[in-house]
């Protein structure tokens, strides 16, 4: 049974929610607002988080970085009756794995954690299965989830080790931008290609003190990670 940790002010549309998930064999974990699921968090393990994004005392944007802060691999969603596409944008460039806008099927949400938990299950069962690589002057960790530089560690979230790990499967080699939105984020929309952006962005400054390493951008069509000898 997979726990969930619920943070949502709705006291009705939570209770329904609650209900439902649980009815697909999710346990569910239900906080009234941003602080209640932050001190939760800090006491429980939870598979994945649903967070509401306007809530009390802390709304869903910080309550996410906190999270992050603490345990960066466990995955979360975003709820929000606003459709601002600047909204749509932070949540996924804070890590997001889906943000949906009120109203919307509870079905629908069951059937897009399903999703996220098992490209979790399949990515964990890939990193397991790989030890230390060595790339440039960098040594890359993905069961501890670390690019290590000198004495320098750089701690990595669970999808930034799926990116590095689906570079290096493709190094030296053209890679299609919804290649790997399709193998990491599971669709290749314009939110998951913004939020890619801001990942390559971040994984590109990893290994800026590497010039033989490089994240060679091709415009409209995909990107080259480049190994030199």
């Amino acid at each position: 049974m997979k726990k969930v940790l619920l943070a949502e002010d709705d006291f009705d549309f939570a209770d329904v929610l609650k209900q439902y998930l649980e009815l697909y064999n999710y346990q569910i974990t239900w906080a009234k607002n941003g602080e209640e699921a932050l001190l939760l968090f800090q006491k429980e393990t939870f598979d994945i988080c649903v967070f509401d994004v306007m809530m009390p005392k802390m709304d869903g944007f910080t309550l996410a970085e906190k999270i992050i802060d603490i345990n960066p691999e466990t995955p979360f969603v975003f709820l929000t009756a606003r459709k601002l596409k600047e909204d749509k944008l932070k949540g996924l460039q804070l890590g997001a794995d889906d943000y949906i806008v009120k109203p919307f099927e509870a079905d629908e949400l069951v059937l897009r954690l399903n999703n996220i938990l098992k490209r979790g299950e399949q990515k964990n069962q890939a990193i397991i299965s790989v030890d230390e690589i060595t790339i440039g002057n960098y040594i890359f960790d993905p069961n501890r989830l670390e690019l290590k530089l000198g004495n320098h560690t750089q701690r990595l979230t669970e999808k930034e080790v799926a990116i590095i790990l689906f570079f290096l499967k493709n190094k030296n080699q053209l890679i299609k931008r919804n290649g790997i939105l399709q193998s990491i984020w599971g669709n290749d929309d314009f939110f998951s290609g913004r939020s890619m952006d801001v990942f390559i962005s971040r994984i590109r400054k990893y290994f800026s003190n590497d010039n033989r390493i490089t994240i060679e951008s091709i415009r409209n069509v995909g990107l080259e990670f480049k190994i030199q000898n």
